[in-house]
């Protein structure tokens, strides 16, 4: 599939999960970032979709042991939160 499709459909898949904390901060990460992804980044957070919300979540804010597979610079950029919006 050519790239636009497929950043539809993970842009799709992002926005989806679940609950609004997991759209926000997987869906924020997506919009914020999937612009300049190469193929192998775009391979990464497609199998990073795979797993389950909550434990996205817990690696990206560092509250469980993120396994070896995710760590790197892409869980690195998802740990900085700089994309979820915060209203004050």
């Amino acid at each position: 599939m050519d790239r636009q499709t497929r950043l539809k459909r993970l842009r799709f898949r992002a926005w989806h999960r679940g609950t609004r904390e997991a759209d926000l901060m997987i869906g924020g990460f997506f919009d914020r970032h999937s612009t300049v992804w190469d193929t192998a980044q775009l391979d990464w957070f497609e199998a990073l979709l795979e797993e389950q919300d909550v434990d996205i979540m817990a690696w990206a804010m560092r509250t469980l042991p993120c396994p070896a597979r995710w760590e790197g610079p892409m869980m690195e950029t998802m740990r900085a939160l700089d994309f979820v919006p915060v209203h004050r």
